[in-house]
C-alpha cells in the first residue's frame, strides 16, 4: 500500500522505528514525533522522507502543527510499564490523556479521511484465568493497564461518535532486533543478552515459572500491516501474539542456547510492583480468521537472529 504522509507516535522507540523502517519505501514523507524518554533518536532512520519532531503526545499544538494531510497514524507512544508503576501521574498524562489528544487531534485536523492505529497492550488481562486469552477478556491490575485499556475505550468512542477509524491491536512481549540493549526498560530477551556480553548472571524476578508469550518482531510487525491493510479489522481490537507460553526460565535456557553456552546462571530477585502476572498466552484465532495470519518464527530461531544482531553487527532490517 502507498501513502502520502504517515505519522508515527513514539517512533524512535523499539517497534515504533521498526513500523518506520517498513514505511519508508511506501510513503511520501513520515512524521516521527518522540520526546526520546525511552527512544533512541539514532533509531529513527536518515532518509529524505523521514522527518524527526522532538516533542510529546500531551502537546496539543504540536499534534495541531505535525498532523494536517496526515492519510493513517501509528500512535505507538506510551509510558513504560514500569514507570507506570513508579509515577501514577505521568502514566496517567502520557498513556490516557495523550491518546486521547491523539485520536482528538488527528479528527480536527485531517476529518474522517486518516486512520488511526492505536497501540494497546496484553497487559489489560492482568493475570488471566483464561489461557490463551481471547480479547473479549479483560483483568485491570496496574496504572500501565487501566490507562491503555481506557484509551482503547476512548478510540472506540471516537469512531462510533465520529467515524474515526481506530484499530486497536494488543502486543504482547515483543523481542528482536532494534531492542535496544542499553534501555533499562526493554525487554527481558534483551536483559538476558546484554546480561551475558557483559559475564553477569541474568536476572530473574520471581522463581522464574511465570510465562510469556514472545512474539518475533518480524511476526508482529507482519500481523500489524496485514490488519492495516484488511477492511474489515478497523473499528475492532486484535492480539498480536504466538499462542505459546514460555517461563522465563525456559527463556533464560533458550537464550544461553542461542548464545553457545549450555548453561548460564541466573539469579533469582524478588518480584517487583509490576509482577503480577503468573502466566500468559494470547488467543489469536481473531486474526488468523480475519487478517489470514499466524506467526511464523519458533522462539529458538526468533533468539538466534537476535543474537546475530546484537554480537554480529547484522543490520536489523
Amino acid at each position: 500500500m502507498k501513502y502520502g504522509k504517515v505519522v508515527v507516535t513514539g517512533g524512535a522507540g523499539f517497534l515504533g522505528s521498526r513500523i518506520v523502517r517498513r514505511l519508508l519505501p511506501d510513503c511520501g514523507q513520515i512524521v516521527v514525533i518522540d520526546n526520546l524518554s525511552t527512544g533512541l533518536r539514532k533509531a529513527v532512520p536518515d532518509a529524505e522522507n523521514v522527518k524527526f519532531v522532538f516533542g510529546s503526545i500531551t502537546d496539543g499544538e504540536l499534534l495541531e502543527d505535525i498532523l494536517p494531510g496526515t492519510e493513517l497514524v501509528f500512535h505507538m507512544a506510551c509510558a513504560n510499564l514500569v514507570l507506570s508503576a513508579e509515577d501514577m501521574d505521568r502514566d496517567f498524562r502520557t498513556n490516557l490523556y495523550g491518546s486521547y489528544l491523539v485520536f482528538k487531534k488527528a479528527l480536527e485536523t485531517c476529518g474522517r479521511s486518516v486512520r488511526v492505529v492505536y497501540a494497546s497492550t496484553a497487559s489489560v488481562y492482568g493475570n488471566a484465568d483464561i489461557l490463551p486469552t481471547p480479547e473479549s477478556y479483560h483483568r485491570i491490575a496496574l496504572p500501565y493497564s487501566a490507562s491503555k485499556f481506557s484509551a482503547e475505550h476512548y478510540g472506540k468512542v471516537f469512531c462510533e461518535m465520529h467515524g474515526l477509524p481506530v484499530l486497536t491491536v494488543r502486543f504482547t512481549n515483543v523481542y528482536g532486533p532494534g531492542q535496544s540493549p542499553g534501555n533499562p526498560y526493554c525487554g527481558v530477551v534483551s536483559k538476558f543478552f546484554t546480561a551475558m556480553a557483559r559475564g553477569e548472571p541474568m536476572i530473574i524476578y520471581g522463581d522464574g515459572r511465570q510465562t510469556r508469550d514472545f512474539t518475533y518482531v518480524d511476526d508482529a510487525l507482519d500481523a500489524l500491516f496485514a490488519l492495516v491493510g484488511e477492511p474489515k479489522a478497523w473499528g475492532d481490537v486484535f492480539n498480536i501474539g504466538t499462542g505459546v507460553e514460555t517461563s522465563v526460565l525456559e527463556l533464560a535456557r533458550a537464550v544461553a542456547r542461542a548464545a553457545g553456552h549450555d548453561h548460564y546462571p541466573v539469579v533469582h530477585m524478588p518480584p517487583r510492583a509490576v509482577d503480577k502476572v503468573a502466566r500468559r498466552a494470547l488467543d489469536v484465532e481473531k486474526i488468523r480468521r480475519i487478517a489470514g495470519w499466524r506467526a511464523r518464527t519458533p522462539l529458538d530461531e526468533g533468539l538466534r537472529r537476535t543474537c546475530r544482531w546484537l554480537f554480529g553487527g547484522e543490520d536489523e532490517s
